[in-house]
Order: structure tokens, then sequence, then C-alpha cells
């Protein structure tokens, strides 16, 4: 018999955050996110979301073992903006088994009807940075470190219990050319003296610090009317600031200023730290810091974290400007690969972007949403 016990200690949080560890351990394609880095998010005293959120989270037992585990989320801010009366679920994590994946989406659905929700839907975070989407193509793909794994059973029982596809994210692969394309170079030349567009030339991390605060209210912009975003509080920004920009490499980050000096793009890729998350099993101290610290500096593969465009400045080129500016000092150090993060399916400007370039979408991902009747609880 599965039993269901919601968190009220930091050591049951403890467990809840180290419960992947021990369902993934013999599967290659699992990313260990960082330890503290989970604890940080979900608690209440460290994550500046829950100025506005409301969160529980749960472990399912059975026999005595942990089994499974979820959070469900009131991201009021949300609520407000979008006007759907939605608890999200995420963090989610269960053997397989459906007797589980009941237990704990049930578990979210009753508190959702308490709270007189009209619907649950995930996988979700508290804002749209959190990871997001539950991977129904790719399982068979090395994971990223900004993205979630989950085995292939978990959508099998999702849409046994009534859950169904809200919205999809794909991801794609780039093969890194030996050379941009002339058409691309040309291409890059026009945009930069039509808009009177310059890129900042930066050469160190502490060069990017002045605009730093800057690029996530940018992003605020840029991302208003994507699918379920709210915009970043001041406090997240901060907090943001100091996680992205405290390891960039500044070979991979570029800034793109106007004529009068303001803040027009942004770009922020990171050599993938799959590989080094993986040897360290998500504990930065004593050594895991080296380990991460040398994938950044040397790698033969890039991941594309944050790509924004001041609104004013979309669909001219800027976003193809900058990623080839990306990609001219990756072809330069030796990169093969490079691999995007989540983006819509239906967001064809960002997909439109890969056309000079080979690739291939190697993954989906699936945000579930399930109408509750609030008259049955149980």
């Amino acid at each position: 018999m599965v039993y269901i016990k919601e968190i009220n200690t930091l050591r049951d949080l403890k467990k809840f955050v180290q419960f992947p560890h021990k369902l993934y351990s013999k599967n290659p394609y699992w990313v260990p996110p960082l330890n503290f880095d989970e604890l940080n998010t979900l608690r209440k005293d460290r994550n500046p979301a829950f100025e506005y959120c409301e969160a529980k989270y749960w472990l399912a037992y059975k026999d005595d073992k942990i089994v499974g585990r979820i959070a469900g989320i009131i991201n009021s801010r949300y609520i407000e903006k979008w006007n759907n009366k939605y608890v999200r679920f995420g963090w989610i994590d269960f053997i397989d088994s459906p007797e589980v994946a009941e237990a704990l989406m049930k578990t979210v659905e009753n508190w959702a009807i308490s709270k007189g929700m009209d619907g649950v839907h995930g996988p979700l975070g508290f804002c749209d940075l959190d990871k997001e989407g539950m991977l129904v193509e790719g399982y068979d793909e090395p994971g990223m470190f900004i993205t979630n794994y989950n085995y292939p059973y978990y959508p099998e029982y999702m849409e046994g219990l009534g859950y169904a596809k809200d919205v999809d994210w794909i991801e794609f692969e780039i093969k890194v050319p030996m050379e941009l394309p002339e058409r691309v170079i040309k291409i890059n030349e026009l945009v930069l003296k039509r808009l009177k567009l310059r890129i900042l030339p930066a050469k160190k991390s502490k060069d990017f610090l002045p605009y730093a605060k800057e690029v996530f209210q940018l992003l605020n912009k840029a991302y208003k009317d994507l699918y379920g975003v709210v915009e970043l509080t001041e406090k997240q920004i901060d907090t943001y600031v100091k996680q992205y920009f405290s390891f960039i490499n500044p070979d991979y980050v570029r800034i793109i200023l106007d004529q009068d000096n303001k803040l027009a793009a942004f770009g922020i890729a990171v050599p993938s730290l799959t590989l080094a998350a993986k040897k360290i099993k998500g504990r930065v101290f004593p050594f895991g810091f080296l380990h991460l610290m040398r994938a950044i500096k040397k790698n033969d593969r890039l991941d594309l974290f944050l790509i924004a465009v001041r609104p004013d400045l979309q669909g001219k080129g800027v976003n193809a400007l900058m990623l080839a500016d990306i990609n001219k000092i990756a072809i330069k150090n030796g990169l093969k690969f490079a691999e995007t993060g989540p983006e819509l399916e239906n967001n064809r400007d960002v997909q439109g972007l890969w056309k000079f370039y080979e690739t291939r979408q190697h993954k989906r991902r699936r945000c579930y949403i399930k109408k509750i009747n609030r008259k049955n609880i149980g």
C-alpha cells in the first residue's frame, strides 16, 4: 500500500532532493542537479518566488521505502495575469508503478480542490527559469544541465490519469560548422549597419556585470507573452544575476547595444555541464566546483541557455547575428556541437535560426493539464 507524507522538515526536504539520485542511479542519460541549488529553490526562506507563491511537497512511501515525490505550487501572479486558477505540479519522480503515480497526482489534485482551483498543470516550477516539461521524446539522449529527465513510463501514467497535452517544447542538436556560411556573414553585416548596433567588446566576466540586471529586465519584456510566463521580480533578478553571471565563460556571452548604448539583445551560452554534473553527483563541495569550472573552460559541446531581443527589434535578424558571433568563437575553440534549451513548438522565429545549420530535433517535452471537479474530492 502507498502512503503519502507531507514534508515539514529540512531533513525530509533533503530526502525529497536525494530521491532521484537513487531512482536514476543506473541511468546514463539523467543529469543530477546541484543539491544546494535544489534546496535553495524549494526553501521558502531562500527563494524570492515565495513572495507570490505557495508550495507543498510530498513523498510517497511503500514498505517504508521512498518510491516517489511531487511538489504542488500556487503561483498567484500567474493566476492574476493569465486568469487560470491552476495549481502547478513539479519535481515529480516515481518508480514504475501506476499506483504510486496515481497517489502522487491525487494528492496534488485534492490540494488544488481545497484551494478552490480549477485545474492542475505541469511539470512547471515557480517561474519560467525553473525546469519545465515532461520528456516525451528523446529518452536515449544525454540530458542538459538545465532540463528535466524522466523515464518513458511517466507520460503513459499521466495520460492514464486523465492528463492531456497543453503545450510542447522541442530541442535541437546543432552541428558546429567548420566555418560560417558566407550568407550568414553578409546578413550579419547588414543587420549591424541598418539597425546601428554594436557588439559589446568584453573579455572578462566583470565586463558584463554593468548590464546584468538589465539583461533580466529585457528577458521580462521579450518573454512576457510566452506560455505561462510571469515576469521576474527585482529580488528574483538579483538572485539570477548571482546564479548565472558567477560562472559564465565570456567567450559565449553576447551583449548587443544600440546607438544610444542601450541594451538591444543578449545571448548566454555555457559549455556543457552534463558530464561534470554526472561526475559530482549533485555535490559542489569540496571538489565538485573544480569539475564544473574545468567543463566551462574546456569542452566540445555548448548549451544555449538564454536569448532575448528587445521587442522593437524582434524579427529583424538580431538573434541570428548574436548566435553567429557566438558560433565564430565556438569554431575557434574547437566545439563540435551546440544544444538548444526547450523552445515552444510553435516558436517559428527561434526555429528559423537553425535553417543555416545542420540540426536534428532530438527531444520533446510536454506540459500536461487536467481540469478538476471540485465536487469530487478523494
